[in-house]
């Protein structure tokens, strides 16, 4: 089996930064994988919807549609339930990752991150089915 068998999922990006959009976007790709953006929840959602992603990093702080609403409205869909959501903060805190588990997100990355730590987050929770 080829390397780009094993590493290529589908992911999607959603945050309103484009400076952020970009940069996950290249480490993603140079990962392997392939990659969708969106910059809120509601484009999100749709994109969710026509895609089916395998892996979601959302950020918290966006206009309209937060990162915890768009986070809890894809968990309450029972065809992406099982879609790993990140969140993505600026803000390291207790409370906003625990806020995240609440709404089914598996994991929190603080940025800027690096290319090493959002590869790393994708191995960690890439689902079985991808």
């Amino acid at each position: 089996m080829s390397n780009e068998a094993i590493a290529g999922i589908k992911v999607l990006v959603i945050d309103d930064s484009n400076t952020i959009r970009r940069s996950a976007e290249i480490f993603l790709k140079q990962g392997g994988h392939t990659v969708l953006l969106a910059e809120d929840g509601f484009d999100a959602l749709s994109k969710v919807n026509d895609h089916d992603p395998d892996l979601i990093f959302c950020d918290i702080l966006m206009p309209r549609l937060d990162g915890y609403q768009t986070c809890a409205i894809i968990k309450r869909n029972a065809k992406f339930a099982d879609v790993p959501v990140i969140m993505l903060s600026s803000k390291d805190g207790l409370f906003d990752k625990a806020r995240g588990r609440m709404v089914g997100s598996e994991d929190y990355l603080t940025k800027p991150f690096t290319k090493d730590q959002l590869l790393q987050a994708v191995a960690q929770h890439r689902p079985a089915r991808a």
